[in-house]
């Protein structure tokens, strides 16, 4: 049921399907409550985190643009050059909304998807709780000095230095509507205020002024899911493939297997799925399974004998890199004189 309803909704913000009546009206009442949150939220920031430095990454769309990679990204690059990054996050999905440390063993369910796959490849402490501002609270008491949100954007209550939206280029701002009848979460009026924003892949459908940086996604190592043996993706070139993605944009998965010559045979889940046995019941047993590693951090529990997983990494301009570090090498400064 889910996956039809995030289907049809894709048909209407990202495709050529109008949006109905219903979702027009609903339009003004979302964008009022969304001033008011903002208002209201704005008001109550918390005083003690203001001299934290906070990077928020996040987007203004519903659905995956290609944040989680770049949060990878950003805590390499922070690491490499002497800081100490931590990571919040909300965790989509999971069970209950108390703060929890995420180890890259955590169970999925418990911590989220992302947060736990940020956990495995960036190798900093990673909290998930309901309050962001908690859980930032909780990484300053650990001696980070530099805060990462996963997402975020529209929390408005917690403080930041650095704002960074993540766009999509294959999909733009879709209908350029507001939710519920377009994939806006906020104005395209909020672009202005960004300090960043990245764009992930080519940005056909975004306006040709709007001051981007771009961010493609480079192919790791295919790795087995049951022995953690590595390929490389060549390796796969002319092989046919059971290709399964539940992430917030799965053209783009099977499009990187399809330019590596894989042929394969799609089967789409929604973002976040939690994946069970019988999903993969359909597929073919004498084909490979290949996944994104957002999926596999929830499917190793599951004895797939023949799985693999492709990691991806961010590929940014070196220019950026030199001028973010040199502009978290300021924020610090100015936050410990702060404090």
């Amino acid at each position: 049921m889910r996956a039809g309803l995030e289907n049809r909704l894709n048909g209407i913000w990202y495709g050529s399907h109008p949006a109905p009546w219903w979702l027009r009206i609903l339009v003004p009442i979302y964008k009022a409550g969304n001033r008011l949150d903002r208002w209201w939220k704005l008001r109550r920031r918390p005083v003690d985190l203001e001299s934290v430095f906070i990077i928020v990454v996040g987007n203004i769309t519903v659905g995956g643009s290609g944040k989680t990679p770049l949060v990878i990204k950003l805590c390499q690059l922070l690491r490499q050059a002497g800081y100490r990054p931590g990571v919040i996050s909300r965790g989509y999905g999971r069970k209950d909304g108390r703060l929890r440390l995420v180890s890259p063993d955590s169970d999925p369910t418990a911590v989220g998807d992302e947060p736990l796959l940020i956990a495995q490849r960036a190798g900093v402490p990673v909290i998930v709780a309901n309050s962001r501002c908690q859980a930032a609270r909780q990484l300053v008491h650990q001696d980070i000095n530099v805060i990462i949100s996963d997402d975020g954007l529209q929390h408005y209550r917690l403080p930041r230095s650095l704002e960074i939206c993540v766009i999509d280029g294959s999909r733009g701002f879709g209908n350029g509507s507001l939710i519920p009848a377009g994939p806006l979460r906020e104005p395209l009026s909020r672009l202005a205020a960004f300090d960043q924003i990245i764009v992930n892949g080519e940005p056909d459908l975004l306006p040709e002024e709007l001051p981007i940086i771009p961010m493609t996604f480079v192919a790791g190592l295919l790795r087995s899911l049951e022995s953690g043996q590595s390929w490389r993706l060549a390796q796969f070139g002319g092989c046919k493939v059971n290709a399964v993605a539940g992430i917030g944009n799965p053209g783009r998965f099977f499009d990187l297997l399809q330019h590596a010559r894989i042929k394969t045979v799609e089967y789409v889940f929604p973002d976040h799925h939690v994946f069970c046995a019988t999903d993969f019941e359909p597929m073919d047993p004498l084909l490979p399974i290949l996944m994104t590693e957002k999926d596999a951090v929830k499917c190793k529990h599951l004895g797939l004998s023949n799985a693999w997983f492709l990691s991806v990494d961010a590929l940014l301009p070196w220019e950026w890199e030199q001028d973010l570090i040199q502009r978290v090498a300021k924020g610090v400064n100015n936050t410990r004189s702060k404090s």
